[in-house]
């Protein structure tokens, strides 16, 4: 039997995560009004509460699987709302390199259904190099929609996420049960030794 979620159960961690989640119909709406400047701070704030988030949990050792679950969901839907943004915002550089954004995309979308088959929801491994392509995809996103898109930093956010995503995929094979707060795989195999 599932407990329910009321937002009383809810840590300061939870919260910032949360918020993630919150402010994004007011990003869409920014967007659909074409507001650039507010979008990019209210986005700013939002990639801030991401590594806000995870140092207070486990800093104040309050580390959950809810609270995991919705970093990577405040994550997720972070992203895609920053891509997004740089899409209408900056739409010639996208569409110059929507082959390249299908192929990251394709190989998460993978990640994601063999995550949903396997334990009915996605991960929240948060490996280092999940941590890295977030700071990465944020560095990325937030310099394109303040200044303008650098093909250098979009590569080596595109390069880094697929390495990210193909250690999600390994290790959503090595795990049988939903795992979080996972280092990545070399700590894994080393551990298994």
């Amino acid at each position: 039997m599932h407990k329910r979620l009321t937002f009383k159960n809810f840590n300061i961690a939870d919260w910032f995560s949360f918020y993630r989640i919150a402010i994004s119909p007011i990003l869409v709406w920014l967007l659909l009004i074409d507001k650039r400047e507010p979008f990019t701070w209210l986005l700013l704030i939002s990639y801030a509460t991401d590594a806000i988030d995870g140092y207070l949990a486990r800093r104040l050792k309050i580390s959950s699987p809810r609270g995991s679950q919705l970093d990577s969901m405040g994550d997720q839907v972070t992203f895609v709302i920053g891509v997004i943004g740089v899409l209408v915002f900056d739409h010639t550089f996208i569409l110059d390199h929507y082959i390249w954004l299908l192929l990251g995309f394709g190989l998460y979308s993978l990640q994601m259904l063999l995550a949903w088959r396997k334990y009915s929801k996605a991960t929240a491994f948060h490996t280092y190099l999940a941590k890295l392509s977030a700071v990465v995809q944020s560095l990325f996103i937030l310099s394109a929609l303040f200044y303008q898109p650098l093909e250098w930093m979009f590569f080596s956010m595109l390069f880094i996420g697929i390495l990210e995503t193909l250690e999600e995929i390994v290790l959503i094979f090595i795990f049988d049960s939903w795992q979080s707060d996972i280092k990545g795989i070399y700590w894994v195999l080393k551990s298994k030794r």
